[in-house]
């Protein structure tokens, strides 16, 4: 195996410039996601619920299926620009403009038709988003060859990931979805969809090419794989080596559960808030603006419990509290404890719950994330090959796979119920 020089301590530059590339990532997590691709496709553009769970579920695997190949790819790639920077600066324009057509679906396509427009564009976006997306996560071990350090950083990431999706909502739904007196619509307007998707598409651009740039510095420091070509069947065996790794087996596991529930819950939250909490539009942006401003607390808690606690009973910890904020607004309306829809009082509860809960999520997985850096240490150690990319694709299938999975169960759960079309908050 053959090693770089060692390289000294990243700097806040570098870890500032590592996290920034979250928030394309970030943009992608929330906007194509069942949250919002579920109410734009059934209720604005009239594709039926359950094909739209079905078009984020097949998207979504298909995705997962292909994301251990580019990470196969970016662990082997010899080039001057390195094996991952290469693909992170080639990624920055595809990811940008496929995210931009996303939102612009050709006037009078029957439902075959806007069904295969979304599996396509989503496609699309997905696989040329896992170009910067798996090099740049599977950065970290090499970023970050220290224990704890590697905490560190991971948690600058996710603060950028979960901060960045906070904005990127405000903007959505304070700004793009608006409901006022020029836009009544609120989120039934398809043209402030279309507005929305050049704006997040510039910033996608910007934030791959700020981090790839910020990083730039590091790749002397970098592994550099061996020379030669490796067959399709000692790919394979490679794969699966690999993915026979106790430790990583568990972490997928943990993986895939927590992302069939994030998918559910994602593909039927918009409708909760408008329909069952009876909120608008602007009162969802504050609860989605002011709720991930917890990260900044797991920033600094995630590090220092995991280094005294453990990591795993840091994350088991986080998760069960996690599950707790999960389940309190809806069990206490149903109990009768919550005051009629329109009182502050109940965006009040939902701005606290969201909040604690945005805070143990983003610590649960930043511990989870540098367990899987841990991981891919162990692996190096043990087959003689860096093969990060590949694992960190691997651990991405399945959380993938688990929010397929989750989408379309929410697809299917709004379809069951007869959930009309352009259905009027308040109605």
């Amino acid at each position: 195996m053959a090693d770089a020089i060692a390289p000294p301590p990243a700097g806040l530059g570098v870890r500032l410039g590592y996290g920034v590339g979250a928030l394309a990532f970030g943009i992608g997590g929330m906007t194509l996601s069942a949250a919002v691709l579920q109410l734009y496709f059934n209720q604005v553009i009239g594709l039926p619920a359950v094909w739209v769970g079905t078009a984020l579920m097949i998207s979504i695997l298909a995705d997962a299926a292909i994301d251990p190949l580019v990470g196969r790819w970016s662990d082997n790639l010899r080039s001057p620009l390195g094996r991952r920077h290469t693909l992170m600066y080639a990624s920055a324009v595809p990811a940008a403009l496929g995210f931009f057509l996303m939102w612009h679906a050709p006037a009078g396509l029957k439902p075959v038709g806007l069904f295969a427009f979304m599996v396509g564009m989503l496609l699309f976006v997905r696989i040329a988003s896992s170009f910067f997306e798996i090099p740049s996560l599977a950065l970290a071990p090499e970023l970050a060859p220290d224990y704890d350090e590697r905490t560190r950083l991971l948690a600058w990431r996710f603060l950028f990931l979960v901060v960045g999706q906070a904005l990127v909502s405000a903007a959505l739904y304070q700004v793009f979805l608006r409901q006022d007196a020029t836009n009544p619509l609120g989120v039934l307007n398809r043209q402030r969809y279309a507005d929305f998707g050049v704006f997040a598409a510039l910033v996608i651009l910007a934030s791959i090419l700020i981090s790839t740039i910020a990083t730039h510095s590091r790749i002397r420091y970098l592994h550099v794989p061996a020379a030669g070509r490796t067959t399709l069947g000692e790919t394979f065996q490679e794969l699966r080596r690999t993915l026979s790794h106790r430790g990583l087996a568990i972490l997928m596991a943990t993986n895939l559960l927590i992302n069939v529930a994030g998918g559910v819950t994602a593909g039927l939250s918009v409708y909760l808030y408008i329909h069952f909490w009876g909120l608008t539009p602007q009162s969802i942006s504050v609860i989605l603006t002011l709720g991930p401003l917890s990260s900044f607390l797991s920033l600094w808690a995630a590090p220092r419990l995991s280094q005294r606690y453990g990591k795993r009973e840091t994350v088991l910890g986080f998760y069960g509290a996690w599950l707790i904020t999960a389940i309190i607004p809806m069990s206490a309306r149903l109990l009768g404890l919550v005051p009629a829809n329109g009182s502050p009082i109940v965006l009040a509860i939902l701005i606290l719950d969201f909040f604690l809960g945005v805070g143990f999520a983003v610590g649960c997985h930043i511990v989870l994330n540098s367990m899987l850096s841990d991981a891919s240490e162990d692996v190096a150690v043990k087959t003689g090959k860096r093969s990060e990319g590949v694992l960190f694709a691997a651990y991405g299938l399945v959380g993938k796979a688990g929010g397929g999975v989750g989408a379309f169960v929410a697809g299917l759960l709004i379809t069951l119920v007869h959930f009309p079309e352009n259905a009027r908050p308040g109605t």
